[in-house]
């Protein structure tokens, strides 16, 4: 074993290189069962061995709760069990987060990934207790999701230690960024830690980080399974090679925003999965020009 071998904890729960996965539409803005079925398949063929559904990328904001759950059942029944299903379940009503935490699991998600209440800007004892209640709704594990530039704060390191003393909280989903906070967390907590970040992946390997949760993974899964690859084998050359191929894709993905970027690339590798709803927009002719010469440079296209 490669003294730089990443941390396996976790991997048999939440995966290894996973994709928060787009939600595909139809022409009329309603769920695609068929373009969902070709679209985890494609993703799992490639290299993704966890699917993170009803996520941000995936619309949580404008989904409803049958189309989340329905979601599940059409994923699962594509890929099997050849990659981990992680439900999107938390909201800013922890009543609500509750009820589609037990939803979730009876659809038959392997775990459920619990962000931080947003908007309404809760004090840490409310941030702990809303994701206890979750932890506490089913017996499947929670990975929590610490996006401050999205919820308007943050999971802070005390939170984190009480929370993993948790038996069902078991990863971490990091889209805050703190390298150094986070080192030690990592050893300490024996949580399973994600990076929520693309340009951070390969930074967060070498800290202990078990893989990551992806968005420009919808454009390059086989680069990114290569990227962990390369990283777990020691090859560190190779690792720092292929991460640097796919800065175009970081840029992209700043530049449009997750999902119309992810959404737009897929249209341009010929994988249809419809647009966008509002308020999220299609990307424009001009936008897309600009992604198609980003997916050339970054081998994706």
């Amino acid at each position: 074993m490669s003294s730089n071998q990443v941390n396996i904890t976790g991997k048999e729960t939440f995966g290894t290189v996973s994709v928060a996965m787009v939600t595909p539409f139809d022409t009329n803005g309603d769920l695609d069962r068929g373009a969902t079925e070709a679209l985890a398949v494609h993703l799992v063929d490639r290299g993704v061995d966890s699917l993170v559904l009803s996520g941000t990328t995936g619309e949580s904001p404008t989904t409803t709760v049958a189309e989340k759950t329905e979601l599940i059942k059409i994923v699962r029944s594509a890929v099997g069990d050849r990659a981990k299903i992680i439900a999107g379940t938390s909201t800013n009503c922890t009543r609500n987060s509750v009820e589609l935490a037990k939803l979730n699991a009876e659809a038959g998600a392997d775990a459920l990934l619990a962000v931080t209440p947003y908007y309404s800007k809760p004090s840490q004892e409310g941030v702990f207790q809303h994701f206890i209640s979750i932890a506490n709704a089913t017996d499947l594990p929670i990975c929590l999701y610490d996006i401050p530039g999205r919820s308007s704060i943050e999971i802070a390191t005390d939170t984190i230690r009480r929370l993993a003393e948790h038996q069902n909280i078991q990863g971490m989903k990091d889209a805050k960024g703190n390298l150094c906070a986070a080192t030690e967390l990592i050893q300490s907590t024996g949580l399973a830690w994600y990076s929520g970040d693309d340009p951070l992946n390969l930074p967060w390997l070498s800290l202990g980080a078990t893989g990551f949760i992806s968005v420009v993974g919808h454009a390059a899964p086989q680069a990114l399974r290569e990227l962990y690859t390369s990283f777990e084998e020691g090859d560190l050359a190779r690792a720092r090679e292929v991460n640097a191929k796919l800065f175009p894709l970081f840029q992209a993905q700043a530049r449009l925003g997750g999902v119309s970027m992810s959404k737009a690339a897929l249209r341009l590798q010929g994988i249809e999965v419809g647009d966008p709803r509002l308020p999220q927009v299609p990307a424009t002719e001009a936008e897309l020009a600009q992604l198609r010469e980003d997916l050339i440079m970054a081998g994706a296209l």
